[in-house]
């Protein structure tokens, strides 16, 4: 089970996100380029041991060298002039409100570079070789993870019975909005099976808990802390996938999109999304007319 103390709340979720992908903007200039070097950081962060995560102290700082690290990676080195800011870009001279935070990442990132970053970087320099290439040519890639919802949600459906009517499922779903904005930790948990489970699908994109989170109190813990009461975060009840279910707005962007599957009209399994990706949809504009 994840530690419950890695929770956090939706709105420190996504400014630590939108924190690295500014720190790589400003470093690379191509905002394209920024958010693929923060999934990069987040795939490294995930790619430790949970005794390794637990000794960082502060993960927001060790992700921002790691972004620093990989967005030297990718520049070519400095040109004659000393540009400190990139020679990819041409940007003035730190004229950005990060020059402090960026000259620390750049005094440190390549200390802190792998042996395969610190060839990338230079290769990139001396034969202009792509900086997602590792040597010998091999392009690095990242496995792909069969998505757990499906064998989780045949799981519940062997175990449960007689689906909740629509109209349970609604008000299900709205006493648990209810909690979460009254920060009723008891409240929420008189809704949940004793051996509830959640999910956090973070995708890799953001720091969300990694592996599902068990029992009624460590759940009700869990996602308390995630849709904690923060200015610009609403949390909303909403269809989902034919059911009534949870969205979580932050800036007035979906940012989480929550199901919960009853057992016997209590929660048995929740299922929080916030992989940006699988969230495109819900941000898209819809369809004049509509």
């Amino acid at each position: 089970m994840e530690h419950i103390g890695d929770a956090m709340p939706l709105a420190e979720l996504l400014d630590e996100r939108r924190h690295l992908v500014e720190v790589a903007h400003w470093m690379l200039g191509s905002r394209v380029t920024a958010e693929r070097v923060a999934d990069e950081a987040y795939r490294e962060w995930y790619g430790l041991s949970d005794g390794e995560r637990s000794r960082i102290r502060t993960p927001r700082t060790w992700l921002t060298h790691v972004v620093g690290g990989l967005a030297l990676a990718r520049l070519a080195p400095l040109g004659p002039d000393g540009d400190a800011c990139g020679s990819a870009h041409r940007r003035g001279p730190c004229e950005d409100g990060l020059e402090g935070e960026v000259s620390e990442v750049l005094l440190r990132a390549v200390d802190t570079l792998s042996p395969v970053q610190r060839a990338a970087f230079v290769l990139d320099g001396v034969f202009g070789a792509a900086a997602s290439t590792a040597p010998g040519g091999a392009v690095r890639s990242v496995p792909v993870r069969a998505d757990p919802a499906v064998t989780a949600r045949q799981g519940l459906r062997a175990r449960s019975g007689r689906p909740a009517s629509p109209r349970r499922q609604e008000e299900i779903a709205r006493a648990v909005r209810q909690a979460c904005a009254d920060g009723n930790h008891d409240g929420l948990r008189a809704l949940l099976t004793d051996g509830v489970t959640a999910y956090f699908d973070g995708g890799g994109k953001v720091r969300a808990l990694a592996r599902p989170v068990t029992g009624d109190e460590h759940v009700a813990r869990s996602l308390l802390t995630l849709l904690s009461a923060r200015p610009r975060t609403t949390v909303d009840t909403w269809p989902v996938n034919g059911r009534t279910g949870l969205v979580a707005r932050y800036d007035e962007r979906v940012a989480a999109v929550i199901t919960l599957d009853l057992v016997h009209s209590r929660v048995a399994q929740i299922w929080a999304v916030l992989n940006p990706d699988k969230l495109r949809s819900w941000n898209s504009p819809a369809p004049e007319g509509i």
